[in-house]
């Protein structure tokens, strides 16, 4: 497997990385475990943020005595300079650490820049000139947003949502990074879930040498599969493109992504599941999405006030009330035996 360095950073793993957001629904020791197996296995960078509950705590557990060993990407969604220094100790705490690799500003409305108002920018800097922070980087949901980022020189990296389901602008956002030095972190490299087939989502990410994946690892089962690709990822191939060109044309756009983003919703729908169950019921089939819990979640979908709010909030700008009424009549179908999945 090639090796990818992340910008101007000079951080240099290879082209495998760990995402720790759903080690927070796993027990302390069980994730610890699973973080010391990602690290056996040849894997050095691992992301987390502050926002993903224990996350940290479990990093902190697993790397305590080799600290120096691996590198540790953690996020700030402080919009004030308070948050985020008060954020930031609490990272460098439950990260048993004295300093971030790269610490990013997460899910960004704006480029923060010096002098736009917010402080925000001068913290960081101030946190690197301390030493706390080695690393400026930047994650974004929003397409112009991401741009602007870049386009700034402002940051180091850029993690945006990265899979062979992205589009055109996407991969010219890789591009940019590139040109600009700029390192490149794939997040939702699986498409929140939507892409079941491993080989193919890393051959089309390996065909980028500058473009860094954080799976998001949850299973031992699931961490074997990446590890797997550790002798050599697999190539985009001709077989490849035509199962991923089948795959696009299949969910083109305007899917959710279940990122979450459009949530709390004001009379309780799980939106970020709700909205894309049909998905789901037919790419990562379950009993599971069948049951009493979740056809109550479903059955909320006619509380839907229509409000609006949940567009204003998601990142893609998705019609998510028609989403939701439509996913509702496909679930129904499928308890009713009108389709069978």
């Amino acid at each position: 497997m090639r090796n990818v360095t992340l910008g101007k950073t000079g951080i240099t793993v290879a082209q495998n990385a760990f995402g720790a957001l759903p080690i927070q629904r796993l027990a302390h020791d069980d994730a610890v475990s699973l973080v010391r197996q990602a690290y056996e296995g040849g894997m050095r960078y691992f992301d987390t943020a502050r926002a993903y509950s224990d996350s940290e705590e479990k990093l902190g557990d697993a790397f305590k005595g080799m600290r120096d060993r691996v590198f540790i990407a953690t996020k700030t969604m402080a919009r004030t300079p308070e948050e985020f220094w008060e954020q930031l100790d609490t990272s460098l705490r439950n990260l048993q650490t004295d300093y971030i690799d790269v610490h990013q500003f997460h899910c960004v409305p704006q480029c923060y820049a010096p002098d736009d108002g917010t402080g925000l920018y001068e913290c960081m800097l101030e946190a690197k000139e301390q030493g706390k922070v080695r690393h400026i980087g930047v994650t974004a949901h929003k397409i112009e947003v991401a741009f602007d980022c870049v386009r700034s020189g402002l940051y180091e990296t850029m993690q945006f949502p990265f899979s062979y389901l992205s589009g055109e602008r996407e991969v010219e956002l890789v591009k940019l990074c590139k040109e600009t030095d700029t390192g490149f972190i794939a997040m939702k490299a699986l498409a929140g879930g939507l892409i079941t087939d491993s080989r193919a989502a890393m051959a089309f990410i390996a065909s980028f040498d500058n473009v860094l994946p954080i799976w998001g690892v949850q299973t031992e089962e699931e961490l074997g599969e990446w590890l797997a690709f550790m002798d050599g990822a697999p190539a985009l191939d001709d077989g490849t493109r035509a199962f991923i060109e089948h795959e696009r044309a299949e969910l083109a756009d305007g899917f959710c992504r279940g990122c979450g983003y459009c949530m709390p919703c004001p009379v309780g729908i799980t939106i970020n599941q709700c909205a894309r169950m049909s998905l789901m019921l037919r790419r990562a089939p379950s009993r599971f999405w069948l049951d009493e819990h979740w056809q109550a979640e479903m059955q909320k979908v006619e509380d839907c006030l229509e409000c609006g709010l949940c567009m204003t909030r998601c990142p893609y700008e998705l019609p998510i009330p028609q989403l939701l009424k439509r996913n509702l009549a496909d679930y129904r179908d499928v308890l009713a035996g009108k389709v069978h999945v």
